[in-house]
């Protein structure tokens, strides 16, 4: 049965339809515009993994463009590039997608494509040990970019060991161990039509887009079958896991990441939750930018974030100065943290970040790649579609004193740090 879950001028045409064997698909339409992207989601991530096969779900994401049982990796690049298209992909905690955008009229092609690369890929043993060596590049790279490095250092000092602690990419260890029979059993085992999502925006017509899904997946559709539940994890820690993470390395400027456990994605208060983001660390007129940045030119870059996983989440923010300057950045990040949570925010900044809010989501819908990405988010996130007019009420919806509560809470819990430079472990106790 199809649904039609929204039509105004702020959103497009938004219907939804689960085919046999639950295979969920999406369309957005957007008559003003002539391309289309194409998006192809599976429920799994570096979450959904052991450390003995830590960054698979990546691995994966990189071996299926090398090749399927009817197209080798050169015949599926020259048949995109000919119709000047962009297909690529990405891994995350909780969710792999694999995306094409094209001229509408070249649509059937990149469904076509993505289809047979989430269901007829070769995995072959030879293609596994050339794409080792690129994932393990990529992993250097990360570890050359301390502002990359940190990020993954703060996961892990406050979750611990778990899959959430992890990288996406795995380790150095876990890559050089992956056989292809790991990498090949995770994609017949998780690349299932209950665990995938297909979601197209653009000028797509949504009979259309079934029409040609259910030609690509074929007779792989089963005649019966449901979605897979909602993933909804284990309730979040309140505390880290530990309360410092270093990677002592020789750099001009100290990366600093400091935060507290955060909301689950699932948590009503998550809108108030984004507007005391914006206020403390979003913009330019946000508190830790104007003290730190504005007035005393401490640094270039500081702000914060806010991550939801589902069941967990953080709250961090980012700082970067050279290494005698920490000392008065990290004290001016608590100051203002603590003081959120002390007194609030003003109704000022809460309008003021409402605004910064609204307008960012609006202006960020503006091309189909946005669109097809917040169908897909929505699906494998909250089980739901929200009309872009609903989502903006619940920030409209946001008043003082529910933002102080949440920073209460939030700021209330004991923090971690990771840092990046040139320290000991001895030397992080006075930070």
């Amino acid at each position: 049965m199809t649904q039609l879950l929204d039509l105004d001028e702020v959103g497009g045409r938004v219907e939804r339809t689960t085919l046999p064997g639950g295979l969920r698909v999406l369309t957005e339409t957007m008559p003003g515009v002539l391309s289309a992207t194409l998006g192809i989601w599976v429920d799994v991530g570096s979450r959904d993994e052991t450390p003995a096969v830590a960054g698979s779900s990546h691995f994966l994401e990189h071996l299926l463009f090398k090749g399927t049982t009817s197209r080798s990796a050169l015949e599926i690049a020259t048949a995109m590039d000919a119709v000047g298209g962009e297909m690529n992909a990405f891994t995350a905690k909780e969710h792999t997608c694999f995306y094409a955008n094209v001229l509408a009229s070249d649509l059937p092609l990149a469904v076509t494509l993505l289809a047979d690369l989430v269901t007829d890929a070769t995995n072959t043993a030879a293609d596994l040990e050339s794409e080792r060596t690129v994932v393990l590049e990529e992993i250097a790279m990360r570890d050359d970019e301390p502002s990359d490095a940190v990020h993954d250092l703060f996961s892990e000092t406050l979750f611990g060991d778990t899959p959430l602690g992890r990288s996406v990419l795995g380790t150095v260890e876990s890559i050089e161990g992956l056989t292809r029979a790991d990498v090949d059993d995770w994609y017949r085992q998780r690349y299932a039509m209950p665990s995938m999502v297909v979601t197209a925006a653009g000028r797509v017509d949504h009979q259309q887009v079934l029409d040609l899904v259910a030609a690509a997946f074929g007779n792989r559709l089963p005649d019966a079958g449901e979605p897979a539940p909602l993933r909804t994890g284990e309730p979040g820690a309140d505390r880290p896991a530990r309360s410092t993470g270093l990677i002592s390395r020789r750099t001009e400027q100290t990366h600093l990441l400091m935060g507290t456990p955060g909301l689950g994605r699932l948590d009503g208060r998550r809108y108030a939750a984004a507007v005391l983001d914006a206020a403390v660390g979003g913009g330019m007129s946000s508190r830790l930018f104007q003290e730190i940045r504005e007035k005393r030119g401490l640094v270039y870059s500081v702000g914060s974030a806010l991550t939801h996983y589902a069941g967990a989440g953080a709250f961090s923010v980012y700082a970067g100065c050279s290494k005698k300057r920490v000392p008065e950045v990290l004290r001016l990040v608590r100051e203002c943290l603590d003081g959120a949570a002390a007194q609030g925010l003003t109704s000022e900044e809460v309008a003021r970040a409402r605004g910064q809010l609204k307008g960012g989501m609006v202006l960020g819908l503006e091309d189909t790649g946005s669109r097809m990405s917040r169908l897909g988010k929505s699906e494998l996130s909250y089980g739901e579609y929200l009309p872009v007019r609903e989502v903006l009420a619940r920030l409209d919806a946001v008043d003082e004193q529910q933002v102080r509560e949440v920073a209460t809470e939030l700021f209330g819990r004991p923090t971690c740090l990771a840092v990046v430079g040139p320290y000991r472990e001895s030397d992080l106790d006075r930070l």
